[in-house]
């Protein structure tokens, strides 16, 4: 109750409206004084909330790649060379059998710590239901699948084991596949046409969001548009590259020969090394720490190396730490911003000071006419600190409004994504009123330390 009684005591809040009747008398001098602080705070606040921002996303493209994640992709190269003069032939390619379904029983058991080991096939094809035909991508995958990615199901069931195993003419569809060809039904149940096989549906995918941004950068899809069906069902039903046809047993022989292999449907010699022999187009490991992440890659690697006959024709990405090392880039250029707005705060507040200092030469006599009338050196440091104060506060009240209006315009304008945080606001507000109240100490001590008769005096 003291300290309220003392907070509130009249000669207090007669200094404090002799500070506001000085500030409103130079309002266009008061402005200027406070753009370094409305900056500073504007440029705090837009700096956070586009570092939040980036931050969230990269999160939510953690989901989306899965946590502790090692992605096995397969190489499909293409060569051009000339043929040399000596009868045409060049060095022949080293056999491999490509990613298959016997690299992850290798994988599963020979390498410790892993969580899940999800194979997946994708092949592209067309879907057919009540005379809507739409282009769409079939995934062949485990249970393992839906796991990784932390897929939610909006109705329906997942694969059983018996489905799994027999390759059943079963499969899940994305919620984009339901909104577009079953607006008003139920589609459990139902059959939908995905390329030559009808294959029945027995559950749909809750709908997730994924930006263009994370399609582009981390090569994903758009999860919604697509067919999930057992990987076995794919292997059977629909492609199996690992088998050996007769068809490729005698391009083979001819290439053995030095034949060329004219395709029936093209007057063009067929590039071998650009045919995808891969049984599976991915592989995704789960480890169940994150510090063997490089470690389990890096044995991954040797693995599938002696497995393939020294052939490296598969790359290894670990999404994870790649977005980690952005997380930790961005992390760096924040510090930079927030250092570039701490400089326009401490210029602001410099500008404060010269302008009070100055101001004090100004009302030297004010300030001996008040000490001469039996004002206390307490009072002209209150109100001297009180105009600091309100010009910083003013300013920084203007730069919130400033700050939060160039988030939303970088959001709009740009695409980038920003978060305003409570904190963010508060925390430059308070940097800015604790700026008027320490660079308004100096000249609230030079106005209170001036003799009332010499002041009297100046001219």
């Amino acid at each position: 109750m003291k300290f309220l009684s003392a907070f509130f005591s009249p000669r207090l809040l007669a200094n404090l409206l002799l500070a506001i009747d000085a500030v409103l008398a130079n309002k266009v001098r008061s402005l200027l004084t406070a753009l370094g602080i409305i900056f500073g705070v504007a440029a705090v606040i837009a700096m956070l909330a586009i570092g939040n921002g980036a931050q969230q996303e990269i999160l939510n493209q953690i989901k989306l790649v899965g946590v502790n994640n090692i992605v096995i992709k397969p190489i499909i190269e293409q060569k051009e060379e000339k043929l040399e003069e000596t009868g045409g032939k060049t060095d022949k390619k080293k056999f491999s059998p490509g990613l298959t379904v016997r690299d992850v029983t290798s994988i599963q058991s020979t390498i410790p710590g892993l969580t899940t080991v999800s194979p997946e096939i994708l092949l592209n094809t067309n879907i057919i239901r009540n005379g809507i035909r739409r282009s769409a991508k079939l995934v062949g995958v485990e249970p393992t699948y839906f796991e990784i990615y932390d897929f939610q199901l909006f109705e329906g069931q997942m694969f059983n084991d018996e489905q799994r195993k027999l390759g059943a003419a079963v499969c899940v569809i994305g919620y984009g596949i339901k909104s577009r060809f079953f607006p008003t039904e139920n589609p459990i149940g139902k059959s939908i046409k995905v390329g030559s096989h009808w294959l029945t549906i027995i559950g749909v995918l809750r709908e997730r969001t994924v930006s263009q941004a994370s399609i582009s950068k981390l090569g994903i899809r758009d999860f919604n548009m697509d067919v999930y069906a057992p990987l076995q069902s794919v292997l059977i039903r629909y492609e199996n590259r690992d088998l050996i046809t007769a068809e490729a047993l005698r391009k083979a022989a001819m290439r053995s020969r030095g034949m060329v292999f004219i395709d029936g449907n093209s007057n063009q010699e067929e590039d071998t090394d650009s045919k995808n022999y891969h049984q599976l187009d991915r592989l995704v490991i789960q480890v169940s720490e994150t510090e063997k992440l490089q470690s389990t890659a890096e044995i991954l690697s040797r693995l599938l190396a002696r497995k393939h006959y020294d052939v490296i024709d598969f790359e290894i990405e670990i999404p994870e730490l790649l977005l980690k090392q952005q997380q930790r880039t961005n992390d760096i250029f924040n510090y930079v911003l927030g250092a570039i707005a701490g400089i326009s705060l401490l210029v602001g507040g410099i500008g404060i000071m010269n302008i009070m200092l100055a101001s004090v030469l100004e009302r030297i006599k004010e300030i001996g006419l008040r000490l001469a009338i039996g004002a206390q050196k307490t009072d002209v440091i209150q109100q001297f600190l009180f105009e600091a104060m309100m010009i910083s506060i003013g300013g920084g009240l203007i730069g919130v409004i400033l700050g939060v209006s160039l988030a939303f315009i970088v959001s709009a304008v740009a695409g980038i994504p920003t978060i305003i945080t409570f904190t963010s606001i508060l925390l430059s507000f308070g940097v800015a009123a604790t700026v008027g109240l320490i660079f308004g100490i100096a000249p609230a001590r030079r106005a209170a330390s001036q003799d009332p008769i010499a002041s009297l005096r100046y001219e």
